[in-house]
């Protein structure tokens, strides 16, 4: 199989809002970007519903549309888009180099690509429990539902019973925010207390608006397209018995997961993985490599705050690539 070899300035990695806000800056300043699209084209807003809280939409959007607009914007001003898996990269000088697979499972580099920059822009992936009824629609209620952010959707659950599955800190907070709609909310936690620290626990055992289901498990997400959940399957530990509780709406909030590992050991990280990056720059550890996005943003993890530190990235790059105008021109003359 031939390899193909792409020469670029300005590289992506991850078209969701970050990356594609990137893109369009990048594009714009007559960069010619390079997106590489990744397992999920789009990013997790490919997975959502209504979309009501992004500038712009009064009457709201549909995630997968929006992402679709993102994509036709950054198309239009020249971006280039493609599909690949990468497999490894090479930071160790530049240009950077990114080995690029056809998918997961082959075996065969396809792809090799030069980078002067790079802006990771990978994500995070929200944790799940692995049930029934959790996937995305329309195989399951995700997105219908079933959500795994609480400023995303809780508005969606005004004067209804929900339910929030987790006991860390994280799911103190969605929680405690889910109770400005919801008519009530159970924290369904598995052991016999959380694991949160005692002043956001305090907080969710003393609120009038939160019960707590102890030493429980959920089995099962149930319901249907047309009227999305109605109940979950609950098993508790230590009665033994599976019984089903009615609800309207499950936050998971059991963590999220950065989509980093291709970086580890090579970039600075934090101990879950979010990149590390520089001040108010989207600078990391490595000059010319820019991280954005829920990549590097373990407290917002929003799509508009995505979306503004796609536009700081691609900034970041362009002002790189202007300082060392020389060096790209000459890596260039040399290499291709």
């Amino acid at each position: 199989m031939s390899i193909k070899e792409i020469s670029k300035k300005v590289v992506i990695l991850g078209s969701g809002p970050a990356g594609l806000t990137a893109a369009i800056y990048a594009s714009r300043a007559q960069l010619e970007p390079l997106v590489i699209d990744g397992p999920q084209p789009g990013g997790q807003l490919t997975i959502t519903t209504d979309v009501e809280n992004y500038p712009g939409f009064k009457d709201g959007i549909m995630g997968p549309v929006l992402m679709d607009e993102f994509r036709e914007q950054a198309l239009r001003f020249g971006t280039e888009i493609i599909n690949v898996w990468i497999d490894r990269v090479d930071l160790s000088q530049r240009p950077f180099t990114l080995y690029g697979k056809e998918s997961q499972d082959s075996e065969e580099v396809s792809t090799i690509i030069k980078a002067e920059t790079l802006i990771i822009s990978t994500g995070a992936s929200a944790k799940w429990l692995g049930v029934p009824g959790e996937e995305p629609v329309p195989e399951g209620l995700g997105g219908n539902g079933v959500s795994a952010c609480a400023t995303c959707d809780g508005f969606f659950f005004r004067e209804r019973p929900i339910v929030v599955v987790g006991g860390g800190d994280t799911a103190m907070e969605e929680a405690l925010f889910l109770t400005k709609f919801a008519s009530s909310v159970t924290v369904i936690h598995r052991r016999d207390d959380f694991r949160a620290s005692k002043i956001m626990a305090d907080r969710v055992k003393n609120h009038e608006k939160i019960k707590i289901l102890w030493n429980t498990e959920v089995k099962a997400i149930n319901g249907t397209k047309e009227s999305g959940v109605d109940s979950v399957t609950i098993y508790n530990s230590e009665t033994g018995k599976t019984s089903d509780f009615p609800t309207k709406g499950v936050f998971i909030a059991i963590g999220h997961k950065p989509n980093t590992d291709l970086f580890k050991g090579i970039l600075d990280m934090d101990d879950v993985g979010y990149l590390i990056t520089e001040g108010k720059t989207m600078k990391t550890n490595i000059e010319g490599v820019f991280a954005c996005g829920d990549a590097q943003d373990a407290y917002y993890r929003q799509a508009v705050t995505a979306a503004g530190t796609g536009c700081m990235a691609a900034i970041d790059a362009e002002r790189f690539l202007a300082e060392h105008s020389s060096e790209v021109e000459m890596s260039t003359a040399t290499r291709w």
